[in-house]
């Protein structure tokens, strides 16, 4: 397994390959359905974003809330096709990569690869076990979305799975 540290580079990422198993340590920033309509509405507006995409890592994910004395609920990842629409205008803006479960379009794997950036898949179903390894949890924006908020995740061996290469590699295939 791979250890992958944050902040990322592009000089990270395009060493990584398909199917390549990864160990993350950094931040990951969770977004799902309504958190990326906003932002890519925010970015067609010409609006400052409330955080930077450039060399980050989005995770498809809602938390759920934590138990006395948990940094966070369990979360797992979403499907990342209900993504697909929003992902190459984030990616434009210098979106490292991202993170979910499942197949993506064709357009958003070329996307992967114009843009030099990565899509990782996560285990399902284990929201509890990668909780852990969850450290620190932070509200970031659109608290009025409750749990598919922004939130900023400092994790420790978060484990990955390179689906989509900067070269077009796909597990999938």
């Amino acid at each position: 397994m791979k250890e992958l540290f944050g902040p990322l580079t592009k000089e990270k990422i395009r060493e990584l390959r398909c199917g390549q198993e990864i160990a993350y340590t950094g931040i990951l920033y969770t977004a799902r359905d309504q958190a990326h309509k906003r932002l890519t509405e925010m970015l067609e507006q010409k609006k400052a974003l409330p955080f930077p995409l450039k060399n980050q890592l989005l995770y498809y994910c809602g938390p759920t809330p934590a138990a006395p004395g948990k940094v966070i609920g369990a979360c797992g990842p979403t499907t990342s096709g209900r993504m697909d629409e929003f992902t190459p205008a984030l990616l434009a803006e210098g979106l490292l990569g991202a993170i979910g479960k499942g197949e993506r379009s064709a357009e958003v794997i070329k996307a992967f690869m114009r843009y030099q950036s990565v899509y990782f898949v996560t285990y399902a179903g284990c929201g509890a076990l990668l909780a852990q390894h969850v450290k620190k949890k932070r509200l970031v924006c659109f608290n009025d979305l409750g749990a598919e908020a922004v939130f900023a995740l400092e994790v420790e061996r978060f484990p990955l799975i390179t689906a989509i290469d900067t070269k077009g590699g796909n597990i999938y295939d």
